[in-house]
């Protein structure tokens, strides 16, 4: 389940991208490079000197969807300077081997004032490996997400400013997709295009802006992005919680795990009359059992309401 390689995409704000670079160049022990460009880029590069080149190299780059703050005397007060305004582009990883660091630069960076939350239009994106995907395991992945859209939205607490970054997943699209069952990934790009002009060439398209974005997958990246982890509705520094982006990647993983292996999903919701236990049994259901997983269930299922043990009140 956790063996698919990923990337992902914070948003925050608080302190500058320099400041940022210069927090996770310590944190590493390597110089920072700044690229400049469009994006006024800064880079980090983890391992820089290993002989066989498996360097990693961490970027902070502008997003002019953020809105930049800062704390002033402990208030968080707007803040003009786009160079506020900071997104940090990881590397390709491995949970296995690349998570504790994940974890340490999102601590790091957070003690150094960096921030999201109520206000800021910070979001986290997870990308997914597309290693191993056919038009089934797509399918599959769109019916799960469409059947879950309500309690995934809840549980993650999407907000109602970050609506429109991760839209759900279009019900015409599911119905397209079942009723055409496509068995060749041409056929399932044209289904995902239908209706908008062909952008699988570009890099940014209209139809990227959902939950499960599959334009990331046929503009040539090769990824399955979710784009629905953001600052926790309204809790500041939550999206700057080490446990939290853990608990997201897991979950993306054991997402793309279950549209991978099963041989059908339905797109069908099912009621859920106690949202907590929903969630728990569905985790259960992923693999995230046990100890291993315990953090990550408590973070997924706090913002639900109903009892996680009960099904229904005695």
């Amino acid at each position: 389940m956790l063996d698919k390689n990923f990337g992902i995409e914070i948003e925050f704000t608080g302190i500058s991208r320099e400041k940022a670079a210069m927090v996770v160049a310590e944190l590493l022990s390597v110089p920072v490079i700044r690229f400049g460009g469009d994006y006024d880029a800064w880079h980090v590069a983890q391992n820089p000197n290993d002989p066989a080149g498996n360097f990693k190299v961490w970027q902070f780059v502008d997003d002019a969807s953020i809105n930049p703050h800062r704390k002033v005397r402990g208030s968080i007060v707007p803040e003009s300077r786009k160079k506020y305004r900071v997104e940090l582009v990881s590397p390709i990883l491995n949970y296995h081997e690349d998570m504790p660091t994940l974890q340490g630069i999102v601590r790091s960076l957070r003690r150094a004032g960096a921030f999201a939350g109520e206000g800021t239009n910070c979001g986290i994106h997870v990308h997914l490996s597309g290693d191993g995907h056919t038009p089934r395991s797509i399918r599959n992945f769109i019916n799960i997400v469409a059947s879950k859209n309500d309690l995934l939205y809840k549980a993650l607490q999407v907000s109602e400013e970050r609506i429109r970054y991760c839209m759900k997943i279009d019900a015409a699209l599911v119905e397209r997709m079942n009723r055409c069952n496509p068995q060749t990934m041409e056929r399932v790009r044209q289904i995902w295009y239908l209706g908008r002009v062909n952008g699988s060439h570009l890099r940014y398209h209209s139809s990227r802006y959902h939950f499960l974005n599959l334009h990331s997958f046929f503009n040539g990246n090769g990824t399955i992005e979710l784009r629905g982890f953001n600052s926790g509705g309204g809790s500041r520094g939550d999206s700057l919680h080490a446990g939290m982006i853990r608990a997201y990647v897991v979950l993306a993983l054991a997402l793309n795990h279950q549209a991978l292996t099963q041989k059908s999903a339905s797109p069908r919701k099912v009621q859920e009359e106690n949202e907590k236990f929903a969630m728990r049994t569905y985790l259960n259901r992923l693999g995230l059992i046990g100890d291993e997983f315990k953090s990550c269930r408590e973070h997924l299922c706090k913002h639900l309401s109903g009892n996680g043990a009960w099904r229904y009140r005695l």
